[in-house]
């Protein structure tokens, strides 16, 4: 059993979503958005810490699944996004969560089967993968996915990683 959290990082939203992944089965445990509801950077940074600190306190994850930063084309949003997913990233290895990074277009594509989904589409793949009564809110959909997408890509990682050390094993 691992428990997952999937974070999308956003300066103004910051979606999160935990998942518990039991053999090849993932099971919904939490999701939602952290909203920092302030003009200032600083203080926006400073609510997405803490409140990721207090879902990671919580839930106790211990592998995390982070978008990264797309090129966008206002430089300022960049930056104030690549500000929010570090202040994310630092919650996470402050608790010694192992963070691993997944490009919006792998995220859709493990999920919806699409690099270039819609986000309603993400939004009911993750409501029927995960089995959740109400269609989660797009940054925690999108978090969410994130999540799936590390418990399908580490699954497929650690086959490779066995049979890679069974070939290495009966050379010998």
């Amino acid at each position: 059993m691992t428990i997952i959290i999937g974070i999308d990082p956003g300066s103004r939203l910051t979606g999160y979503g935990v998942i518990e992944k039991k053999g090849n089965k993932c099971f919904f445990i939490d999701a939602g958005t952290i909203r920092t509801e302030s003009d200032e950077m600083p203080i926006r940074l400073k609510r997405i810490y803490e409140g990721l600190q207090r879902i990671i306190d919580f839930h106790k994850p211990s592998e995390a699944a982070v978008e990264k930063v797309f090129l966008a084309h206002n430089v300022d949003t960049a930056l104030k996004l690549g500000q929010a997913r570090g202040a994310a990233v630092t919650a996470l290895v402050t608790h010694d969560v192992s963070v691993f990074e997944y490009t919006a277009r792998q995220i859709k594509q493990s999920v919806v089967g699409f690099g270039a989904a819609e986000k309603e589409q993400v939004q009911q793949m993750v409501t029927r993968l995960l089995n959740i009564p109400v269609i989660p809110q797009a940054d925690a959909a999108d978090a969410l996915a994130a999540a799936i997408c590390h418990a399908h890509t580490s699954q497929t990682l650690l086959k490779l990683g066995t049979v890679a050390l069974r070939s290495t094993r009966t050379r010998r």
